[in-house]
C-alpha cells in the first residue's frame, strides 16, 4: 500500500516542477522584460537607499541647527546675565556721581564709594566717570590724566545728544588708558540736578570675555562663531582674528536675515570665507548683541558622507550583481529555451525537406480530426508519390535525388499555404497534407495545382518531374476514422498510378455514393 505522504509529496513536486517549467519558459521568451524587471527592482532599492540617505542628510542638519540654536542660548544667557550686573555697577556709579558730597571726599574714598560694585565684575577692563567735557573725572585705577580726553568715542557722543540712550554697548575700540586694550564699553548718561548732559559712566569691558565666551564653543574646523552689535559690528569672533574685530557685516545681505527676528538659522556661503555654513541666531534680550553660530556644512555632513559613500557603494554593488544575475538568468533560459524549441523542431521536422514528419503528421492529424468531429466539419487527405522516383536515384545519384525530394516538397508547401495546413513527408519519396475545413471539390484543385506545379519544375539536366496525387475527403462525424481516411487516400493515389501517374485520383465519403473513379487530368495526361 502505498505512503500518503509519499503520494502527496511527489505531487507537490510534480506540480512544482511543472510551474518552474513554465516560469523558465516565460522567462525565456521574454528575457528583457525580466531583465527590465531586475534592472527596476534594483532601481528601486538604490531609490530606497538614496531616498534614506537623503533623510539621513537632513537629519545631520537639523541636528546641527538644534545644537548651534542651544550653544546660541547658552552664550546668550551668559551674556545677559553678565551685561545685567555690568548694568548694576554702572546705575550705581551713576547715582553716586550725581551726589555733590562724593566729589568733596579724598580720592581714595571717593574711588570706594563710586567703584566698590565695579570691581566684582569680571574681566572688566575700568570703570570711570567721564565730565561734560569728555575729560576724565574719576577711574578705578588710581590717579586722574586730565590729559586724555574722550569726546569722539561714540559712547559719548550718543549720551551727550539722547537723555534717553539707556544702558549703551559701544563699537570696540583701543583704550587709550590701558595700553591699547581691545575692549568695548558699557555706558549711561550722568544728568545734573537740573537735567543737563552731566557726563558719562563707563565701564570698559575686555573683548577677551566675549572670546572667552566663542572660545567654549565647538564649531568643527571650518565653523565660525560671532558676537555681534545689532548695526552688524563685530565685537568678536571665532576663530579670532583681530582685524576682523570691528568691521560691519551688514553691508554683506547674506547677514540682513538676522534683524529679521529675534531667532532663528540659514544656510549661506560666508561672503568672507565663502564657507558653506549653517547660521544660528539670537538676539540677547535686552541688549543690543547678536549671538551667531555657524558650523560648516561640510563639517556637519563629514560622518553622513562616509556611511552614505559605504551605503550607497554596496547598494549599487548589489544592484549591480542583481541586475547581473537577472539578465544572466533571462538570457540563459532564453537560450535554453530556444535549445529545447531547436530540439522540439529538429524532433517533428524531416531534416532533409524541412517539411513535418511521420510523427508530426499523425499528430496533427489526430488534433484536426478530433477538432472536425467536435465542428461537424470535413477533412481531406492528400497522399503524393514522386513517379518513378528509383530511376532518378539510379540514373543521377542520390544527391541529384535528394535534390528532387527537395524541389518537390518546396512545390508542396507552396500550394498549401494557409496555417492550418500540415504538409509533412511520410516517408521515402512519398508527401501527405492535411486539409482541414476542406471540401472535396478545393481538395481537388490543391492537389490538381500541386501536380502542375511540380510537372513546372527543371531541376538540373534531368528530365521532368512528376507526381501522382490521392485525395480523399470525410466528415469525421460520420462515424469514421483518421486512419481510414487516410487509407483512402493512399488506395486512390496507388490508383492513380495504376492508370498511368502524373494524375489526381480522389475519393468523397461526404457523398451518399463514394465516387472513387473520378479522375481531374485529362484523358490524354492519364496515358502520359
Amino acid at each position: 500500500m502505498l505512503n500518503p505522504l509519499l503520494v502527496l509529496r511527489q505531487r507537490f513536486r510534480h506540480i512544482a516542477r511543472q510551474r518552474g517549467a513554465a516560469v523558465s519558459q516565460a522567462v525565456g521568451r521574454r528575457p528583457f522584460l525580466t531583465g527590465i524587471a531586475g534592472t527596476l527592482i534594483a532601481s528601486a532599492m538604490a531609490g530606497l537607499t538614496l531616498a534614506t540617505l537623503y533623510a539621513g542628510r537632513t537629519d545631520a542638519l537639523n541636528h546641527a541647527r538644534e545644537t548651534s540654536a542651544n550653544l546660541v542660548s547658552l552664550i546668550s544667557s551668559d551674556l545677559s546675565r553678565n551685561v545685567e550686573i555690568y548694568d548694576l555697577s554702572l546705575q550705581e556709579i551713576v547715582h553716586r556721581s550725581q551726589e555733590p558730597t562724593v566729589w568733596h571726599l579724598p580720592d581714595a574714598l571717593r574711588r570706594t564709594v563710586l567703584f566698590d560694585r565695579a570691581t566684582l565684575a569680571a574681566y572688566l577692563g575700568g570703570a570711570y566717570v567721564i565730565d561734560e567735557h569728555g575729560v576724565l573725572k574719576a577711574t578705578q585705577e588710581g590717579p586722574v590724566n586730565k590729559d586724555v580726553r574722550f569726546d569722539d568715542r561714540d559712547y559719548f557722543v550718543i549720551h551727550q545728544r539722547s537723555r534717553n540712550a539707556g544702558l549703551f554697548v559701544s563699537h570696540p575700540f583701543q583704550s587709550r588708558l590701558r595700553e591699547h586694550e581691545l575692549s568695548f564699553a558699557l555706558s549711561r548718561r550722568i544728568d545734573a540736578r537740573d537735567g543737563s548732559f552731566a557726563g558719562v559712566a563707563l565701564l570698559a569691558v575686555r573683548i577677551a570675555y566675549l572670546q572667552r565666551l566663542l572660545d567654549k564653543v565647538n564649531t568643527g574646523r571650518d565653523g565660525t562663531a560671532f558676537i555681534l552689535l545689532e548695526d552688524g559690528t563685530v565685537l568678536a569672533r571665532k576663530p579670532y582674528l583681530e582685524s576682523m574685530i570691528g568691521i560691519d557685516v551688514d553691508r554683506y545681505p547674506q547677514y540682513a536675515v538676522v534683524h529679521s527676528g529675534s531667532a532663528g538659522s540659514f544656510i549661506d556661503d560666508s561672503p568672507i570665507d565663502h564657507v558653506r555654513r549653517i547660521f544660528s541666531y539670537a538676539h540677547v534680550p535686552d541688549t543690543p548683541l547678536i549671538v551667531i553660530v555657524a558650523p560648516a556644512v561640510d563639517d556637519v555632513l563629514a560622518p553622513w558622507r562616509k556611511r552614505s559613500a559605504v551605503a550607497g557603494g554596496l547598494t549599487f554593488m548589489l544592484g549591480a550583481v542583481v541586475v547581473l544575475v537577472c539578465w544572466t538568468l533571462a538570457f540563459t533560459l532564453r537560450d535554453k529555451v530556444r535549445a529545447q524549441a531547436r530540439l522540439a523542431e529538429l524532433a517533428a521536422t524531416d531534416p532533409l525537406t524541412r517539411l513535418n514528419n511521420r510523427r508530426t503528421l499523425d499528430r496533427h492529424l489526430d488534433e484536426e480530426w478530433r477538432r472536425a468531429r467536435r465542428n461537424g466539419a470535413v477533412l481531406s487527405v492528400l497522399f503524393i508519390d514522386i513517379d518513378h522516383f528509383k530511376r532518378f536515384n539510379d540514373t543521377y545519384g542520390h544527391a541529384a535525388g535528394d535534390d528532387v525530394l527537395v524541389a518537390v516538397a518546396d512545390s508542396i508547401a507552396s500550394v498549401a499555404r494557409r496555417s492550418i495546413d500540415v504538409v509533412a513527408r511520410y516517408g521515402g519519396e512519398e508527401f501527405a497534407v492535411v486539409l482541414p475545413d476542406t471540401a472535396t471539390a478545393t481538395a481537388k484543385n490543391i492537389a490538381e495545382k500541386v501536380r502542375r506545379v511540380v510537372e513546372a519544375l527543371r531541376i538540373g539536366q534531368m528530365p521532368g518531374v512528376t507526381v501522382s496525387v490521392g485525395c480523399a475527403t470525410g466528415r469525421p462525424a460520420d462515424g469514421r476514422n483518421a486512419a481510414e481516411l487516410v487509407a483512402a487516400a493512399d488506395a486512390q493515389l496507388y490508383a492513380a498510378k495504376a492508370a498511368g501517374r502524373n494524375q489526381v485520383k480522389w475519393v468523397d465519403w461526404t457523398q451518399a455514393q463514394p465516387d472513387s473513379m473520378h479522375d481531374h487530368t485529362d484523358p490524354a495526361k492519364r496515358h502520359a
